[in-house]
């Protein structure tokens, strides 16, 4: 399955227990994650929702248009750069790669470069690659999608967040479980698109973990919604704070299944 709409939450659990083993010295007393904060939109510009939205709609909507999209989407190509660092800012290891993906589960990583610590691009950047490359292949069957089965959902209001305005929706899983995430969701008004989304785990991780959270942004390339930035920042006790980015970048759209072609598909079936 394709990650457009999807946020996995098996992914960014992946992601935490990798950067628990590479958590360096403890930070001072009064740091923060402040790239996370910044993603952040200020709560004070959240304004009531348009008379007509209930959750229900807009989550059939969501689904619905997630599934055109998808449908749609064919091939892509984009550059990812991984990188670990500190809450100095400090780079510990990076990764740049091109990803190509293809309809409806292949994808694959091209080494471009490579810097700073070994051990950290083995046990964090490379895992976390070949772990999506399971995921999209079907091969990880834990259901962590953000729908109603895994979610309830209230609706908080309207924001603008950049260019667009958005419905925010707080996410409240329906089991402690370690896949699922508690956070907000933010859904495009007019494209019914996941646009950014921050939480924290459902379940506490394990009792050395103080706090895991993580944000993901999207942005709109042609009529596809795809990843912009996760930054994923977790505190293990006694050992400080690390912070995993992965920015996307120079997206191709390679080849594309148009709405009539699809449908004489679906009618020779």
């Amino acid at each position: 399955m394709m990650p457009v709409p999807a946020f996995r939450m098996r992914q960014f659990y992946r992601k935490l227990l990798l950067l628990v083993l590479v958590a360096g010295s403890p930070p001072s007393v009064n740091s923060q994650d402040q790239a996370a904060v910044e993603a952040r939109p200020n709560d004070t510009s959240l304004q009531p929702a348009r008379a007509d939205a209930t959750t229900e709609r807009i989550f059939a909507e969501l689904i619905r248009r997630n599934e055109l999209r998808n449908a749609e989407l064919r091939s892509y190509s984009e550059m990812r750069s991984y990188s670990v660092s500190d809450q100095k800012g400090k780079v510990h290891a990076e990764t740049i790669v091109r990803l190509d993906y293809r309809a409806p589960d292949s994808k694959s990583f091209v080494p471009i470069s490579e810097k700073g610590s070994a051990v950290v691009r083995h046990l964090v950047l490379n895992r976390l690659m070949e772990s999506e490359i399971d995921a999209a292949s079907g091969k990880s069957h834990r259901d962590s999608t953000i729908n109603p089965a895994n979610y309830t959902f209230n609706l908080l209001g309207e924001q603008d967040l950049g260019d667009h305005r958005c419905f925010v929706v707080q996410a409240t899983p329906t089991r402690k479980d370690k896949y699922l995430f508690d956070g907000k969701v933010w859904i495009d008004a007019q494209d019914y698109a996941v646009v950014q989304i921050v939480g924290h785990p459902a379940k506490k991780l394990s009792v050395w973990v103080d706090k895991a959270d993580f944000v993901r942004r999207y942005q709109k390339i042609g009529n596809f919604w795809l990843p912009l930035k996760d930054e994923t920042s977790v505190h293990v006790r006694l050992y400080g704070s690390k912070i995993l980015t992965i920015d996307h970048q120079s997206y191709t759209i390679n080849e594309v299944r148009s709405a009539q072609a699809r449908q004489a598909g679906e009618n020779a079936e």
